[in-house]
């Protein structure tokens, strides 16, 4: 579903309302998805609430929460969120109710499997996998090629497996879709469990879910099939893409742009084109913006919402990505842990304006005191 774009809006791009099916955003910059690895059993904890409160005022355009599994079996470690029974339900459900009344910034939330990069420790605790008498369990995968030579082999996911992976996708939408959630991201990238079906190096499969393109893309585009049929029809839903491989004879843009015009096809709302995570063979070019270029080509070939990540650390950055035409948003990660204020920063540099909590609206530096926008209340 296409998205619009205010025509003739003063000031930067970056900070101009974006809209998404029946959400419009109040600015471009997007609270990307970080897993915090500190939930109890797939529960979100007092944690949560306090990192997704810093960033419901951090006054980003959209939030979205962590990447969340649709199966405990599908969380990348012990710790990670998930969305999957009454229980997990009603713990997001908690934390929702604490942010919510802290600002109107709208909530969404990443669904997916790690897939055969389960059963990992926490990255504090080395991120090896988690050995099955220490508390890890049997990962599952498109083939049984594990992620690492040294690692345990995943087990591969057969017919039925399948059919009931896709019951999982659509009943976690369903209970986002309870929660009040105002849009999905469905993760296809990093090497997680869609992402390994796109790749030839982790899908080794010769029955109609492996081989050529089109196979190798079924299962993907039915998980968003089934979250499509499941999910409101005027709330969005996007996908996580990893673009390469970075590994020769991987998955790659080319496949990317096959891949996202397929999703297009089936109303997908927005392509995030990240990169990597499939291989630990991948060799990586990291600079400021590498994988902008990627978005820059999704956005060239296709009619669809692209959202551009990885090491946008700077206000003029990023108002350049949407401001030449790049990206439709941008999305930050660890620029926004290291300080949550970098939108009030940004707007400040650009010469925009935020919205922040009544309580902060005094921290405002004089020379930037139009930040918080028109402020009406007296000062003692």
């Amino acid at each position: 579903m296409s998205a619009s774009d205010p025509a003739g809006t003063a000031g930067p791009k970056l900070f101009t309302p974006f809209t998404l099916r029946g959400l419009t955003l109040p600015n471009r910059l997007v609270v990307s998805p970080m897993c915090q690895y500190s939930a109890d059993e797939g529960l979100t904890t007092d944690w949560h609430t306090v990192h997704l409160g810093q960033m419901a005022v951090s006054g980003a355009g959209l939030l979205i929460i962590e990447a969340t599994a649709v199966e405990p079996i599908g969380r990348i470690t012990p710790g990670c969120v998930g969305l999957w029974d009454d229980a997990t339900e009603a713990a997001l459900a908690r934390t929702l109710a604490a942010i919510r009344p802290l600002s109107t910034m709208p909530i969404g939330i990443q669904l997916g499997h790690a897939g055969r990069k389960a059963s990992s420790a926490r990255p504090w605790e080395g991120g090896a996998q988690v050995p099955l008498d220490a508390g890890g369990w049997l990962a599952v995968a498109p083939s049984a090629v594990p992620h690492a030579e040294h690692e345990l082999a995943p087990r591969a996911l057969d017919e039925a497996d399948l059919e009931a992976l896709l019951a999982r996708f659509a009943d976690s939408t369903r209970r986002a879709a309870r929660l009040g959630l105002q849009a999905i991201e469905l993760h296809a990238a990093h090497g997680y469990l869609l992402h390994e079906f796109l790749s030839p190096i982790s899908n080794r499969r010769t029955d109609r879910w492996g081989g050529s393109l089109e196979n190798r893309m079924r299962f993907p585009l039915a998980a968003f099939d089934a979250m499509r049929a499941a999910w409101p029809s005027d709330r969005p839903l996007g996908v996580r893409v990893s673009s390469t491989d970075w590994v020769e004879g991987g998955w790659d843009i080319e496949q990317t742009v096959a891949f996202a015009r397929a999703l297009a096809a089936r109303g997908c709302d927005w392509i995030d084109a990240s990169s990597g995570g499939v291989s630990p063979k991948q060799s990586i070019p990291i600079g400021p913006g590498y994988q902008v270029p990627f978005a820059a080509r999704l956005k060239a070939e296709l009619d669809i919402p692209v959202i551009a990540v990885g090491l946008v650390t700077e206000p003029a950055q990023a108002e350049a990505i949407v401001a030449d035409g790049q990206a439709d948003l941008v999305a930050l990660a660890r620029g926004l842990l290291w300080n949550p204020r970098w939108p009030w920063h940004a707007a400040a540099a650009l010469g925009a304006s935020v919205r922040a909590p009544e309580q902060y609206w005094r921290a405002q530096p004089r020379e930037f005191k139009d930040v918080f926008g028109e402020i009406r209340v007296g000062q003692r």
